[in-house]
């Protein structure tokens, strides 16, 4: 693909490197077609895929970073900052450069000219070679995502590595793949009389302007790693504002971009970090100003609905809360059902945007393939799956990994207070950590009538299982909750076709993607890249979709020169 003519700096590795990972991005490019499972980046943690020594040394190349400034050799440091508080205890006393905004975004303005007159090959190049060096430090990144976000490690190690590297590159491969949609040159003719009117025209792919990335935190990595590769590969530089309590990890992966930029012979400021501290947020300030061309933010709807009314120069991406649903119509494995449902609303504290919070059951039961269970066998069978799964403490602190804000242990408190708890949350010691925040989710029994309680997110490790008068409601009220309040999943139990097709046109018309009968290793936190489109762009939880066209179409514009040729006859 040839949009521009400009080749590599002088001395560049842009080009040998695209050679080199041209087969990774071949096979991406066709899986992003067919949606089928691959990942480029082995997610099991395993020495084979990674070295005998390989998490050890991640542990301990993260740890000799506690207590030291994080140097990135940035334009416009004006001082060190940081506040980021471990909710497994960690003491962590890493400062950030604080930036003088002018200062940096002029210096990033200035990398951005020469990235974008690059050639989309070695822009590729380099961001598939960052890819691949990020894979390297996937253990040092694991670690600084646990100890920053609460994650426990396995999930650390697979949501901020492996699957991260891979909706990165996944991002990468459809910039890639809408850019080759515009040739680098065409002859136009057209017929006239006597000779045709000839005109050579050229085209090139020009850049949106910077682009912002404000970052979540508790997933760090995954959500940002698609904006700042769809953003790279189509020509424009990136200013990472990561949350003020999970810097570490994106810090690190700005570290390792720089680095690539500068050993191919690009300004390294193509690539910089914004970091602040809750006193004294920033992201307002860099989403308003006018070199900022395009913003990708994860996080709170107030903020992202800020952003969306506010931030009028610049494309803005979202991805917002949601409150998703679980429908409970019929099974044919209630045991199953339960112990999948426990899984997903334990994993990681229900911190996950994609954990289910209302499941609707009819309160006068369902059918199940050993014969009716009544709405108190339902929620009974629930709460005993999640008390099971996270009885042996040593195996749930891993599962429930540690609660990342003082909100949502707030949170958890409030509802611990009101009538129809029916599973409390209960405290639990982290053999390693003394200091984690580990709770384990709160259940609460409620009728379709309290749509006051239920029907806003209640972010954290906390489920209501609602009574309602039928299916057909509960269809209602979780495709309702999509509509006002946004939704990321839902999921439906049923052994009727039916009710599965009128499901289907619930979750459709509420713009929210529906699993059907999980009730195995499957669970609906978990979203693939190359195959889930994470978030639609459908409903409030979010204005745009992970992966699709949409999300990499609108991050450059297109610039043509039309030269008539020599000798053509007159247009008039």
């Amino acid at each position: 693909m040839t949009t521009t003519t400009a080749p590599p700096p002088a001395g560049s590795a842009a080009a040998a490197w695209f050679d080199q990972h041209q087969p990774l991005l071949d096979r991406a490019l066709a899986t992003i077609r067919t949606r089928e499972y691959w990942s480029a980046y082995p997610e099991s943690p395993s020495p084979k895929n990674y070295g005998e020594n390989a998490q050890a040394q991640g542990k301990t190349a993260l740890e000799a970073r506690l207590g030291t400034r994080f140097e990135l050799a940035q334009p416009g440091t004006v001082g060190w900052i940081g506040a980021e508080r471990s909710p497994f205890g960690v003491a962590i006393g890493v400062t950030y450069p604080q930036i003088d905004q002018d200062a940096l975004l002029a210096a990033v303005t200035r990398a951005q000219r020469d990235w974008a007159a690059a050639t989309p090959k070695y822009r590729a190049g380099v961001a598939m070679e960052m890819l691949a060096r990020i894979n390297k430090a996937s253990f040092e990144i694991a670690f600084a995502t646990m100890y920053t976000t609460g994650q426990a490690f396995m999930m650390a190690f697979q949501a901020a590595g492996p699957h991260a590297q891979d909706r990165g590159l996944e991002a990468l491969a459809y910039a890639y793949d809408a850019m080759s949609d515009v040739p680098s040159f065409a002859l136009w003719e057209k017929p006239q009389k006597n000779e045709p009117l000839r005109v050579e025209k050229r085209y090139r792919i020009v850049p949106r302007g910077i682009g912002l990335v404000i970052a979540s935190s508790t997933f760090p990595t995954w959500n940002s790693y698609p904006a700042m590769f769809a953003d790279l590969v189509t020509g424009n530089a990136v200013v990472v504002k990561p949350h003020p309590n999970s810097i570490l990890p994106l810090a690190i992966t700005v570290e390792i971009m720089r680095g690539v930029l500068a050993e191919a012979g690009f300004d390294p400021n193509v690539v910089a970090l914004a970091a602040d501290t809750p006193e004294s947020p920033i992201a307002k300030q860099l989403a308003t100003r006018p070199e900022v061309g395009l913003v990708d933010y994860t996080g709170s709807s107030s903020f992202g609905t800020w952003l969306e009314q506010n931030a009028k120069q610049a494309q803005v991406f979202t991805e917002k809360a949601g409150v998703n649903a679980v429908v409970i119509d019929s099974t044919d494995d209630l045991p199953g059902l339960a112990k999948n449902l426990a899984m997903s609303l334990s994993l990681y504290s229900g911190q996950m945007c994609t954990t289910p919070q209302n499941v609707f059951v009819p309160r006068a039961g369902i059918k199940t393939a050993d014969g009716d269970a009544s709405f108190d066998d339902v929620l009974g069978a629930i709460s005993k799956a999640v008390e099971g799964l996270l009885s042996a403490p040593e195996r749930a602190v891993e599962i429930l990994g540690a609660i990342a804000t003082d909100a949502t242990l707030e949170r958890v408190k409030a509802e611990s207070a009101k009538p129809g708890v029916v599973l409390a949350s209960k405290t639990l010691a982290h053999p390693q950590f003394p200091g984690a925040r580990v709770h384990t989710p709160l259940i609460a029994r409620l009728d379709a009538s309290d749509e006051e309680r239920y029907g806003g997110e209640m972010f954290g490790p906390i489920a209501f299982v609602i009574a309602t008068d039928s299916t057909e409601q509960s269809l209602e009220l979780a495709a309702r909750g999509a509509r006002s309040c946004g939704a990321i999943t839902a999921v439906l139990y049923s052994a009727d076709p039916a009710v599965i097709v009128r499901a289907e046109d619930f979750a459709a018309d509420a713009g929210v993607s529906l699993a059907v009968n999980l009730t195995g290793a499957l669970l609906v936190n978990q979203s693939a890249a190359f195959s889930d489109f994470h978030v639609t762009g459908a409903n409030p939880a979010g204005n745009a979709s992970l992966t699709d066209a949409a999300f990499v179409a609108n991050r450059f514009r297109i610039t043509q020169t039309r030269t008539v040729v020599p000798g053509t006859a007159s247009a008039g």
